[in-house]
C-alpha cells in the first residue's frame, strides 16, 4: 500500500509543464491517464481516512488494552484475594481441628484423672472396710461359731492377697492398722489353723520391700509370738512351721531386727528345721532356714548364739552339696570373724580337709574365694591350726590357686603360704635344737651364744628346709594336675621339670 504523508490533491492535477525549447506546452502529466488518476485519488482518500481511522483504531485498542489489563488485574485480584481467602480457611480449619484435637484430649486426661481419683477412692474403701473387718474379728477375742472362724480367716487373705504386689497397698494397710490385728492372731489358740496361716503370710506380704513394716511387726511382738505357736504342746502344722521360717527370713534382713531375732530363740528353731532331724521340714523351709540363719549371723554377738547349736558341725558336713556350699561357706566367714568361731572350726574334725578339698572346686570361684578366706584368718590367728592345715596336704591346693584361682583367691592364698613358710622355718630351728622363735635379730648376733658358723648352719638348713618344702609342693601339684587332665597313672615328670623344682627356691613363690 502506497505512504501517504500528506492529503495534496492539487499537487497531482497541475504539475509545473517543462520548458522545452521548442516552446511552451500545456498540457497533462505524459504518465497521467484515467485509470492512474483514479488510483491517485483514492489513493489520497484511502491515506486520509485511513490515517484517522488508524488514530481510531489506536485510541480503540489503547482503550482495550487498558481495559483488558484494568480487567486481568481485577482478575488477578479476585484470585488472589480467593486463593488467600482459600488459604486462610484451610489455616482455620487445621487450628479448628488442633484445638479440637487439644479438647479431646485435656477432656481425656480429665476423664482419666477423674477415673483414676475414683479407683483410688474405691481401692482406699476397700481397704478400709478389709482392715474394719480385720479389727473387729481379732477384738472378739474368743471364737464364737464356725461363721465368724471363716471371716476370719477371709479377711486375713484378702490382706495376704492385696499385700502380695501392689507395695502401696503395703504402706495403706500397714497406716490404717492391719499390722496390731494380725499380729495378735498368731497365738490365739482360738484361731483355726488356716487363720493363723492365713495372718502370718499377710504379715509376710506386708513386710516386702518395706522396712517400716518390717520393724512395725517385730515391735508389736510377733518374733515371740511365733516362737510360742511352734513350741506350743500341740504339734504344729508343718505349713505353720514354714510360714514362720519364712517370716523370720523376710524380718531378719533388716539390720535392727538382728538382734531381736538372735535373743529371742529363733536359732535354735531355724538350725532344728535346717537340720530336718523330724524329716517334716521341706526343702523350701530348710532353704529359707539356711538363708535366714545367714543374715542372723552377720550381726557378730548372734555368733555366740549359733556356737550353742551344732550349726558349725553340720554346715562343715554338709559341704560339698553345691546348692547350698556357698551359702554355707558364708555363714562360716561370719563365724571365724570371733576367737570362738576359730575355735569351735578347728575342733571340728576333719574340717580342715573338708576346706582345703573346697579349694579345688575350679567350678565354682565364689567357693574358693570364701575357703580361702576361712583359711587365711585360721593360719593367720592359730599356730596349731597351721600345723592341721599342712598335715591336710594344704600346700598344693594353694600353689595351684595362686596359678589358677581367682584375682581374689591367688591373693589370699598368697597370703596363706607366707604363714606356712614361717612356720617351716621354726619347725627347722626347732629340729637343730635352737630356740622356737625366730626373728629377724637373731641372725648374725654374737649375745646369744651362736658364732657365725653355727648361724650359717641354721640359714642353711632353713634353705634346705623351704627349697624340699616347694619341691615337694610343686611335685604334688604337678600330679594333682595330671590327674585332672586324665593322663596315664604312670604318668611321670619329665627330667626337665625335675631340674626346676630342684633348682627351685622360696623366692620362686609368688609371695
Amino acid at each position: 500500500m502506497a505512504k501517504c504523508h500528506r492529503n495534496n490533491i492539487g499537487s497531482l492535477i497541475h504539475d509545473p509543464p517543462p520548458t522545452t525549447s521548442s516552446g511552451y506546452h500545456f498540457r497533462l502529466w505524459s504518465t497521467f491517464s484515467r485509470s492512474a488518476f483514479r488510483r491517485k485519488i483514492l489513493n489520497a482518500v484511502s491515506c486520509g481516512g485511513s490515517s484517522r481511522y488508524r488514530h481510531e483504531l489506536r485510541e480503540e485498542a489503547k482503550e482495550e488494552r487498558s481495559y483488558v489489563t484494568v480487567t486481568t488485574e481485577k482478575k488477578s485480584t479476585v484470585k488472589a484475594n480467593t486463593i488467600a481467602a482459600a488459604l486462610n480457611g484451610a489455616a482455620f480449619e487445621e487450628k479448628a481441628k488442633k484445638s479440637e484435637k487439644l479438647c479431646d484430649l485435656l477432656n481425656l486426661a480429665e476423664v482419666e484423672a477423674d477415673v483414676e481419683t475414683k479407683w483410688k477412692e474405691e481401692a482406699l474403701d476397700a481397704l478400709k472396710r478389709v482392715v474394719r473387718e480385720l479389727q473387729a474379728v481379732a477384738a472378739r477375742g474368743v471364737d464364737d461359731g464356725g461363721e465368724c472362724r471363716k471371716k476370719v480367716a477371709a479377711a486375713a487373705s484378702e490382706v495376704r492377697l492385696l499385700a502380695k504386689e501392689d507395695p502401696e497397698a503395703r504402706v495403706t494397710l500397714a497406716m490404717l492398722g492391719a499390722i496390731p490385728p494380725l499380729v495378735s492372731m498368731i497365738d490365739d489358740e482360738s484361731r483355726t489353723a488356716d487363720a493363723q496361716i492365713a495372718s502370718l503370710y499377710a504379715l509376710l506380704n506386708l513386710g516386702i520391700g518395706n522396712d517400716a513394716n518390717k520393724a512395725a511387726i517385730v515391735k508389736a511382738g510377733a518374733v515371740h509370738k511365733m516362737l510360742k505357736l511352734i513350741e506350743s504342746p500341740n504339734t504344729p502344722d508343718q505349713s505353720i512351721a514354714e510360714a514362720v521360717v519364712a517370716n523370720f527370713l523376710g524380718l531378719s534382713a533388716l539390720d535392727s531386727n538382728k538382734p531381736i531375732i538372735g535373743s529371742s530363740g529363733a536359732i535354735i528353731f531355724l538350725v532344728k528345721t535346717l537340720q530336718n532331724l523330724d524329716e517334716t521340714s521341706s526343702s523350701q523351709a530348710r532353704e529359707d532356714a539356711l538363708r535366714a540363719l545367714y543374715n542372723l549371723s552377720i550381726y557378730q554377738p548372734n555368733v555366740s548364739f549359733i556356737l550353742e547349736t551344732d550349726l558349725v558341725t553340720f554346715l562343715l558336713n554338709t559341704l560339698g552339696d553345691m546348692e547350698v556350699s556357698e551359702r554355707i561357706l558364708a555363714i562360716l566367714s561370719n563365724i571365724v570373724a570371733v576367737p570362738e568361731g576359730r575355735k569351735a572350726i578347728s575342733s571340728v574334725c576333719d574340717a580342715f580337709p573338708v576346706l582345703v578339698d573346697v579349694l579345688n572346686w575350679t567350678d565354682s570361684p565364689g567357693c574358693q574365694e570364701k575357703a580361702t578366706y576361712i583359711l587365711m584368718l585360721m593360719a593367720h590367728k592359730g599356730y596349731g591350726d597351721r600345723q592341721a592345715m599342712i598335715e591336710a596336704g594344704i600346700e598344693s591346693s594353694l600353689l595351684e590357686l595362686t596359678l589358677l584361682g581367682s584375682a581374689l583367691s591367688q591373693k589370699r592364698a598368697s597370703r596363706i603360704l607366707e604363714c606356712l613358710r614361717v612356720d617351716k622355718g621354726k619347725q627347722v630351728l626347732d629340729s637343730t635344737g635352737s630356740c622356737g622363735a625366730l626373728s629377724a635379730p637373731i641372725y648374725g648376733t654374737r649375745g646369744n651364744g651362736l658364732d657365725h658358723e653355727e648361724s650359717d648352719l641354721m640359714m642353711s638348713e632353713e634353705r634346705k628346709a623351704v627349697k624340699q618344702l616347694v619341691q615337694q609342693s610343686l611335685q604334688s601339684n604337678m600330679k594333682r594336675i595330671a590327674k585332672r587332665a586324665n593322663l596315664p597313672q604312670e604318668f611321670v615328670p619329665s627330667e626337665h621339670f625335675k631340674s626346676l623344682s630342684i633348682s627351685s627356691t622360696s623366692k620362686s613363690l609368688p609371695f
